[in-house]
């Protein structure tokens, strides 16, 4: 399933911001925002955005660490890192960024290295929750926050029916006309198996996350988990 999704999201690269825009309703930039701002990033800190894609959560990012910081993108697309890293050079020479192709279930990231952190619509396509979870609190340090932004499916019926609506009315026939019907026709079933927010907290905590808070936005059809990593380094 990995392997799948990683040939899916090379091939929706070069129209991956575009479809989201659509997908969301061109909102998803506010929520980007209310995501960066939820992780605490400040002008210095070493921040770290996970499954980055086209570098929106990064860019972001970086203006909050300024020139004195770093931001690392991570995500298994190389297609996807190398929108980003363009975006990157021309928009901020400063701070320094690292594009690296990894699985985020296998940082390649020293314990404890990380200010803050952010991941965008990655969390539902991870092929096991639990374990990207526990990668992400080893590699932030002590006092450390990360917000992590997904689609969901809302407990209300009428929502969830609308949200169905939309994604079969409109989101499956623009990919279609783009000719990627079969890359965005995976967005229903992995909403349906993604856990509601009082599971994602259960399952922050288990890993070691003192606090976990989920926040729904956009009438539960969107939600930011925000963690917090306790104690101090020693």
């Amino acid at each position: 399933m990995t392997n799948e999704i990683q040939a899916i999201f090379n091939r929706i690269a070069p129209v991956y911001d575009q479809l989201n825009d659509w997908l969301s309703l061109g909102q998803h930039r506010i929520w980007k925002e209310m995501a960066v701002k939820w992780s605490a990033a400040k002008s210095g800190d070493t921040v770290l955005d996970l499954c980055c894609g086209s570098g929106d959560l990064a860019l972001r990012l970086a203006r909050r660490v300024g020139a004195a910081g770093q931001v690392y993108g991570v995500d298994f697309s190389c297609n996807l890192l190398e929108t980003a890293r363009e975006r990157s050079q021309r928009q901020y020479p400063q701070p320094a960024f690292a594009w690296v192709e990894a699985d985020v279930l296998n940082l390649p990231f020293e314990d404890n290295q990380f200010d803050a952190a952010t991941m965008g619509y990655g969390l539902r396509n991870v092929k096991d929750i639990s374990r990207s979870l526990q990668e992400l609190y080893r590699v932030l340090k002590p006092g450390a926050k990360a917000a992590i932004l997904d689609f969901h499916r809302p407990s209300n019926p009428q929502l969830r029916a609308f949200q169905q609506f939309y994604l079969n009315g409109f989101v499956v026939p623009v990919a279609n006309y783009l000719g990627l019907k079969e890359e965005y026709a995976y967005i229903s079933p992995s909403l349906d198996r993604f856990p509601i927010g009082k599971e994602q907290i259960e399952l922050a905590r288990q890993v070691g996350f003192g606090v976990a808070t989920h926040y729904p936005i956009a009438n539960g059809m969107m939600g930011v988990l925000v963690l917090s990593k306790l104690g101090v380094i020693s």
